[in-house]
């Protein structure tokens, strides 16, 4: 049974994030509120909590195309290879906010992820998304999750998603109705490639 835990985007209660902290550093997988989708996410340094996402994803973890959910610009560093100008001046403009940005990974990446040339970069424009990265001191790996549902694609409301996924997860965080349109996808590998348009607009190019 997963636990369900409200909590308010305005003003998240550090208790609440700390309990869903602690969950992750022990290895557990969140569902959790961004700006665009609800995500189901694990601590970047567990491997155990890796193989447990890309295995309800039915991927290889290694080919696993998940976002690395940062609170800041500041810890891309730790994971992308050194950026231009040009390019940082369109993070800038863009995040926070509902953008996936692909750009070419380093030597850092933890060793699951070593073969991957790129890596997906999310900064939401969500506080408790936010709160839960800043708190737990390194990015949450994430992916969005989908519903079954041909009509709608992703799970809106935190009581059906509980319902859904109560025996896969740890924990399920209620921050509200989620929203249904994905991140705008965006590769900066080279020249800006627009892979997916989704809620963000691409004025920021």
């Amino acid at each position: 049974m997963a636990d369900f835990v409200k909590i308010y985007e305005e003003n998240p209660n550090p208790k609440e994030i700390e309990q869903a902290v602690k969950c992750l550093k022990s290895g557990g997988l969140i569902i959790y509120p961004t700006d665009t989708v609800y995500g189901l996410g694990c601590d970047i340094t567990n491997t155990r909590a890796l193989e447990r996402i890309a295995k309800i994803k039915g991927v290889k973890l290694e080919k696993a195309n998940f976002s690395f959910v940062c609170h800041d610009l500041s810890n891309l560093s730790d994971f992308v290879k050194q950026i231009d100008t040009p390019t940082f001046k369109i993070l800038k403009r863009a995040l926070p906010g509902p953008y996936t940005f692909i750009l070419p990974g380093n030597n850092s990446l933890p060793n699951v992820f070593k073969r991957k040339k790129t890596v997906g970069i999310r900064v939401p424009d969500n506080e408790i998304a936010l709160s839960l990265v800043r708190s737990l001191g390194n990015p949450i790996v994430s992916t969005s999750i989908h519903d079954e549902d041909e009509l709608i694609e992703y799970t809106t409301d935190p009581e059906l998603i509980l319902e859904k996924w109560d025996h896969l997860v740890d924990m399920v965080i209620d921050g509200g109705y989620g929203d249904n349109v994905p991140s705008t996808i965006i590769d900066l590998t080279n020249d800006p490639e627009v892979i997916r348009e989704g809620k963000g607009s691409l004025d920021i190019l």
